[in-house]
């Protein structure tokens, strides 16, 4: 256990932030996941744009770093046009 007041302060504030970090992480996942598992474009295309949201706004709160929000993005685009050539084929 820390001894000193400013630990004790660093440990409250570190807790917070990871708590808060976590929530964010999972609720990027979660919203990845939403897009991967869409059967039809248009489902695709409307999870993308709310899991486009989720990354952009954590990688502004440097919850993750801006080229791996940039990066999941980019995935998650080609995985929706790859769907959507899919279906025009089909």
């Amino acid at each position: 256990m820390a001894h000193h007041k400013s630990a004790l302060k660093r440990m409250r504030q570190s807790r917070k932030r990871r708590l808060y970090n976590r929530l964010n992480k999972k609720t990027a996942k979660f919203a990845i996941r939403a897009v991967r598992e869409s059967k039809t474009f248009e489902e695709a295309q409307e999870k993308l744009r709310l899991a486009t949201q989720v990354l952009d706004r954590i990688s502004a709160k440097n919850v993750i770093h801006k080229n791996t929000a940039a990066n999941r993005k980019s995935s998650l685009a080609k995985y929706v046009n790859k769907l959507k050539t899919t279906a025009v084929q089909a």
